[in-house]
């Protein structure tokens, strides 16, 4: 955890937007679970619900939520 032990709730907030673009952008261009869950947005997310469960979602629930947006998109 070196570079998110800098990062402020406040900063990872702000990125939230941001994180989830990225998430939806990997869903999209075909990344599989587990290459995504090594990135530095999944890194984020998950921290975000960790440190506010009650505000944010669990990555695991966005990726659900936008593979099955994205999925409904494609048919």
């Amino acid at each position: 955890m070196g570079a998110e032990a800098n990062l402020t709730i406040g900063e990872l907030e702000a990125g939230y937007p941001t994180y989830c673009k990225a998430l939806r952008l990997l869903i999209k261009n075909g990344k599989t679970l587990t290459a995504i869950q090594r990135t530095v947005c999944w890194e984020r997310l998950s921290l975000l619900q960790k440190c506010l469960p009650t505000r944010y979602k669990s990555p695991d629930y966005l990726y659900a939520l936008l593979k099955r947006e994205l999925d409904q998109v494609a048919a």
